[in-house]
């Protein structure tokens, strides 16, 4: 009889600790949501980023393989407010934004885009410079040259109210960097011929 109630008394105990570690460990499991950002033709050297209002980048990475590229992000822990996925390919920028408001994450479809970068090609001293701008963006164009060490600006050129822009420098021997302002961003390549 002894034994009956010592192993009923342990049956009651071993049930009661059961029964509170599921209730502890139900408290302290956070439900975890994650948004699935998914992205075809990338190549590796690609890079995502994820930027706040201000632009400044809270997260980056660069893609290891060609393909699709896929992820789950946890938005939720993200203050409220706007950000934006940044996806910046070899010739192009693709934006995604999102806003966060109590935990709960919405995408902004209307406000995705693509941003074509300029594409800068030297040969023969003789500098390619073109882009594609469908929404008519402005560029700016910058052409320094390095004399003694110091970057002197020698030409600017503004393109306006045009979506292929296509522009040639012919450059002296020595070394050059071409800015180029557009989209509210700035290129930069450096030519040493």
């Amino acid at each position: 009889m002894k034994n009956i109630i010592n192993n009923a008394k342990k049956l009651v105990i071993f049930t009661t600790i059961c029964a509170s570690l599921m209730v502890h460990a139900n408290t302290i499991k956070k439900e975890v949501i994650k948004t699935s950002l998914i992205v075809n033709n990338v190549k590796a050297g690609n890079q995502v980023t994820i930027l706040d209002n201000n632009g400044s980048i809270l997260y980056k990475e660069f893609i290891e393989s060609n393909g699709i590229y896929k992820k789950g992000f946890d938005l939720t822990a993200l203050p409220n407010g706007e950000y934006a996925f940044e996806i910046n390919k070899d010739f192009e920028i693709n934006t995604i934004p999102f806003s966060v408001n109590n935990n709960r994450v919405v995408f902004n479809k209307d406000k995705e885009e693509t941003i074509f970068k300029p594409f800068i090609r030297e040969k023969n001293n003789i500098v390619y410079i073109s882009k594609l701008a469908p929404n008519y963006a402005s560029l700016k164009i910058d052409v320094y040259a390095n004399y003694n060490g110091v970057f002197e600006l020698l030409h600017t050129d503004k393109v306006e109210h045009t979506q292929t822009i296509e522009k040639i420098y012919k450059l002296e021997k020595g070394n050059y960097k071409i800015t180029i302002h557009s989209d509210n961003k700035v290129y930069t390549k450096f030519i040493n011929n």
